[in-house]
């Protein structure tokens, strides 16, 4: 089967509903089948030294919904410029009204979405001591319509280049070449895939990759050879066709897909099966039920997005003041730094569910909303050995349906009262001053440990509201032995309300 296509459904939503899927640290809900050709075991982003994420959010007018991540990696600074480049580029484009289209890509019908969503996630293509490649799957909406582009980008450790993927072949007559192999693949395989559009363009064959074969993998982002509809659409073409066209870089990338470095190994879909089939207790707090919040005063500090590279400091900063948190955890940030969650579990914090790639939920379908929060809860289940109860959906919003689907996967929603508006770059000072002036009993207030201003601001907002009386815990303490409801919206204006503070109506 020369071409895959994966669409959402029911099925998957049923698999999701009975457990961990074939989720990986840094697979896909595209990646579904492993006897699939085109499907590439993607490298284990945690066995990875040196390696750190990055996210960025908002920066775009209006309701815009901006999340992107991409990881850095110590002592290759022209990977992480490169990466840093390509998402700055495609949120240029988005931001400026463009909503992204891709070189090749058939322009989109002219439409005013209500909510405009950016989305970028990465995983690893190939990992070794000579060669490392990073797939970022680039996502946005226009209107009802949800698009995706895909580009690999590759390090080479041995001449310490960032190249584009073409340059995985010697040259443009191997590119021509390759059009050539790929377009006879394209040619009668499905009538909605036009094989017409195949050219020796480098912009069309800029996400290659290997299988475990040796096969060179080439995916087209959507709109190029296909409607989005179809679904990705990608090409494995033989070991023995392409390695003629291979450049040297292109051979250290395939012998890394082929036979992993010891240590930075793929993560196979089978095994992550087996370790999360497992049923796994509820996380809570190591220190759950040492304080009283009928009596005491308390409020639940809250981070999303994380774990970031200043989360290890700002656990030093909570440690320092006897205060517990809850972090609410990305899937992709999770498989990255699952030493991170271990260590707030340890420390008495708690660790909950923000999705895989922060998709807005309610502009999914119930079964990719599932595969969202599901794929999430598998990563940090993986990491701490506890399956987390809360969900804080990505932007705080929710409706029915979300509600729904977290209740059926057994999950409890999370809001805020008092946002701190760290995300849209207030300074340590501000973001303190609002945490401070909005805190009550029972508050839950925001921020994200993947913001620098929010990690300096920590400290000043520790002790301000210590010498107010507040003691620090996590959400679910909040609301004692009246406990929380799965599928229940808690901890925002309007929702259930904690002991000792009032709900608004």
């Amino acid at each position: 089967m020369p071409i895959m296509r994966f669409a959402g459904g029911i099925a998957i939503f049923a698999a999701t509903v009975a457990g961990c899927g074939p989720t990986t640290a840094s697979s896909s809900a595209e990646d579904l089948v492993p006897s699939e050709p085109t499907m590439i075991n993607y490298g284990d982003p945690s066995q990875v030294n040196g390696l750190d994420v990055h996210t960025v959010t908002g920066g775009g007018p209006g309701d815009q919904r901006v999340h992107a991540v991409y990881p850095s990696l110590e002592g290759a600074p022209r990977l992480t410029g490169k990466l840093q480049r390509t998402v700055a580029e495609w949120l240029d484009r988005f931001n400026r009204g463009a909503l992204g289209n891709a070189p090749g890509e058939k322009a989109w019908e002219t439409v005013t979405p209500a909510h405009p969503e950016f989305n970028v996630d990465w995983q690893l293509a190939a990992v070794s001591s000579q060669v490392i490649g990073v797939r970022l799957r680039i996502g946005r909406s226009a209107g009802a319509d949800w698009v995706e582009s895909r580009t690999t980008v590759w390090y080479d450790r041995v001449d310490r280049r960032a190249l584009d993927s073409d340059a995985l072949l010697r040259g443009r007559p191997e590119l021509a070449e390759l059009a050539v192999l790929v377009k006879g693949r394209l040619a009668g395989s499905r009538p909605e895939v036009n094989p017409g559009a195949i050219g020796p363009e480098a912009e069309l064959f800029d996400s290659l990759a290997f299988n475990p074969r040796g096969d060179l993998v080439v995916e087209f982002d959507d709109h190029q050879v296909a409607s989005a509809s179809h679904g990705r659409v990608a090409v494995a073409v033989p070991a023995s066709e392409i390695g003629p066209l291979l450049s040297a870089t292109g051979v250290r990338a395939q012998r890394a897909a082929v036979k992993a470095v010891a240590g930075m190994g793929a993560v196979s879909p089978q095994r992550t099966i087996r370790e999360t089939s497992i049923p796994r207790p509820r996380a809570e707090s190591s220190r759950a039920g040492s304080v009283d919040c009928a009596k005491a005063k308390c409020v639940a500090l809250t981070y999303d997005d994380g774990p970031g590279p200043g989360t290890g400091r700002l656990l030093d900063v909570l440690g320092g003041h006897r205060a517990r948190a809850t972090f609410f955890s990305t899937g992709t940030n999770a498989s990255a730094h699952p030493e991170l969650l271990r260590r707030m579990m340890r420390e008495g914090h708690l660790v909950g569910n923000h999705t895989w790639s922060h998709r807005d939920l309610t502009a999914l379908t119930d079964s990719k909303a599932a595969d969202q929060i599901d794929r999430a809860q598998c990563a940090i289940t993986r990491a701490i050995g506890q399956a987390p109860g809360l969900l804080r959906p990505p932007y705080g919003v929710t409706d029915g349906r979300t509600a729904s689907v977290a209740g059926r996967l057994g999950l409890t929603l999370v809001g805020w009262s008092v946002n701190t508006g760290d995300e849209r770059g207030a300074d340590a000072k501000t973001i303190a001053d609002r945490a401070v002036a909005g805190a009550g009993r029972g508050s839950v207030i925001l921020l994200h440990d993947v913001r620098d201003s929010a990690v300096e601001a920590t400290p000043d907002i520790l002790r301000r509201l210590g010498r107010k009386g507040y003691t620090f815990v996590t959400v679910p303490e909040l609301y004692g032995s009246q406990g929380m409801r799965a599928g229940g919206i808690y901890g925002s204006e309007g929702g259930p309300a904690a002991p000792g503070r009032p709900a608004r109506p």
